[in-house]
């Protein structure tokens, strides 16, 4: 039997793949650009920026951010303004729309 869930991201999602209140470090020291495809080639059409998180407990994860943030140093404790999580078929995908030191 398959589980019909609704699409799109929800916080719901996330908390099924990232324990709440789990510390969460950065793994990143850049950005990666998102950029938008058309007939299956890359356009200069930015659509956001991509850096990699590993929170205790789970593997490393991607969270997509709309506009470019400044990341921290690399392994400092983070936390996520509104993150939230996306199914689609056996992926999971993250956004969040910021981040902050955790100090």
């Amino acid at each position: 039997m398959k589980i019909k869930r609704n699409s799109g991201y929800s916080k719901g999602v996330t908390e099924m793949y990232i324990p709440h209140n789990a510390p969460t470090y950065s793994l990143s020291t850049k950005l990666t650009k998102q950029v938008k495809w058309v007939d299956g080639k890359p356009t200069d059409k930015v659509t956001g920026y991509q850096a990699w998180f590993i929170a205790e407990g789970t593997e490393p994860f991607k969270v997509k951010f709309t506009n470019n943030i400044k990341l921290p140093a690399m392994l400092t404790m983070v936390e996520f303004q509104n993150l939230e999580a996306c199914e689609v078929g056996n992926n999971v995908y993250f956004r969040a729309e910021e981040i902050k030191e955790v100090k």
